[in-house]
């Protein structure tokens, strides 16, 4: 008897070999809020100066099975006083079976990572107005080009061996 593809089911089901990716959880990690200075910043003449910090990470759970983990920090001075400092770990497990290695590594890096950032984006949110300050949104952030950079950057200082096609 042949078997016949249902409609709407995944590819891997009727294709061992097709290509697959598939968001399996979306999780926080961590997070962390500090404010040093407490009520004591003054919110009418408010008017920060920002520092953001992002940084990606992924590892390999089980096979064809991955962890990718989205860091933002971001800290608000005002003058030479901590306002706050707020540390988000947003991740996620992704499926990603039968991609090259280029390919795999360009999922994990870029859009594994644009798939995070809106959680991440409101609980950095969250963090910060249930701190009691103004809310602040982080602004949109193009995770295939930063990947593309550092992918660039990595092979010019001889970190990673070119992917092979």
């Amino acid at each position: 008897m042949a078997e016949t593809p249902v409609p709407g089911a995944p590819a891997a089901a009727t294709d061992p070999n097709a290509q697959e990716l598939a968001l399996q959880s979306i999780y926080v990690k961590d997070a962390s809020f500090e404010a040093p200075s407490g009520p004591n910043i003054p919110t009418t003449e408010w008017n920060p100066q920002f520092g953001l910090s992002m940084n990606t990470a992924g590892s390999t759970l089980a096979d064809n099975l991955h962890e990718v983990v989205l860091t933002i920090t971001l800290e608000a001075k005002v003058g030479e006083r901590v306002a706050y400092l707020v540390e988000v770990k947003q991740a996620g497990t992704f499926l990603v079976r039968n991609y090259s290695l280029e390919d795999s590594r360009r999922i994990i890096g870029g859009f594994c990572p644009g798939v995070l950032f809106p959680f991440a984006r409101q609980a950095v949110s969250d963090l910060i107005m249930r701190g009691g300050f103004p809310p602040f949104l982080l602004p949109p952030v193009n995770f295939d080009s930063l990947f593309q950079q550092s992918m660039e950057q990595a092979m010019q200082q001889g970190q990673i061996p070119p992917a092979v096609n």
